[in-house]
């Protein structure tokens, strides 16, 4: 990259009302990992709804003044994909340098996620959202008419696996507190450590899942954090498994909260 244009992206950081957007992003994420909590042990008590983003954001559409949020959460989300896309450019604003490749990769798939997170938001603020339990059933079916297709689908449950266990080592470790800037207590580290645990298990069973869809030729099984939950659902004790789950993935929605006020950006 050459000089003005580096300059340029550092200017761009630099922005106070960019930065506040883009930590948004976190506060909104964290705001759906609690709603996506409180949905997963609302089932454990026999009732409805779908543990994963999409039910997570539909309860919120349903809200008085839902739609509005949902848009306020579409802006956001791409703040902090842009942000991210400026971090793989010329590093963290926090950092004196431009990072290593392997940050910089990071920083284009978290820009990736989030910009994922802004399209499946804006489908329900428009009105046009879909149940994402639904939708990777339907192209996990699609993907098993074929040999390749039942490939993709076992590299994509590696994949969710991985990033699921890198999840759990991020929360037993204690890296998460690289993300965060000064000194932090004892509450705000036992949260990032048991929501991040909680949520890698929860990435962990949904990828599993998927390589158990395959083999069964069952594609309803590869509908991702939902069935995951559900499945812990119908397992003796499902009741207590269902609610410890929707804890802990509440207090990952926690943490993005924290994040959202203390991330090294």
């Amino acid at each position: 990259m050459n000089k003005s244009a580096d300059s340029m992206a550092n200017s761009v950081q630099d922005n106070d009302a960019f930065e506040y957007a883009a930590r948004g992003g976190h506060f909104v994420s964290g705001l759906l990992n609690v709603l996506i909590g409180y949905i997963a042990v609302r089932l454990a008590f026999g009732g409805s709804g779908n543990a994963d983003q999409s039910g997570a954001l539909a309860a919120l559409a349903a809200q008085p003044g839902g739609k509005i949020a949902l848009w306020i959460a579409v802006v956001a989300f791409v703040a902090l994909a842009l942000w991210r896309i400026l971090e793989a450019i010329v590093g963290k604003k926090s950092d004196s340098d431009a990072g290593s490749a392997l940050d910089r990769a990071k920083a284009v798939a978290l820009a990736v996620v989030y910009l994922a997170f802004a399209f499946s938001t804006y489908g329900f603020a428009t009105g046009s959202g879909e149940d994402s339990g639904k939708q990777n059933a339907g192209y996990s079916a699609r993907l098993m008419e074929s040999g390749g297709g039942k490939f993709v689908l076992i590299v994509v449950g590696l994949i969710v696996i991985g990033v699921g266990g890198y999840h759990i080592y991020k929360g037993v470790s204690k890296g998460f507190l690289d993300d965060l800037k000064g000194h932090q207590s004892g509450a705000v580290v036992k949260l990032g450590m048991t929501g991040y645990a909680a949520k890698g298990a929860a990435l962990v069973g949904a990828g599993i899942l998927v390589g158990v869809a395959v083999l069964q030729s069952d594609p309803s099984k590869a509908s991702g954090i939902d069935a995951a939950v559900k499945t812990l659902g119908a397992q003796p004790y499902g009741r207590v498994l269902l609610i410890l789950a929707g804890v802990g993935i509440g207090l990952y929605g926690l943490y993005a909260f924290v994040l959202a006020r203390r991330a090294r950006m």
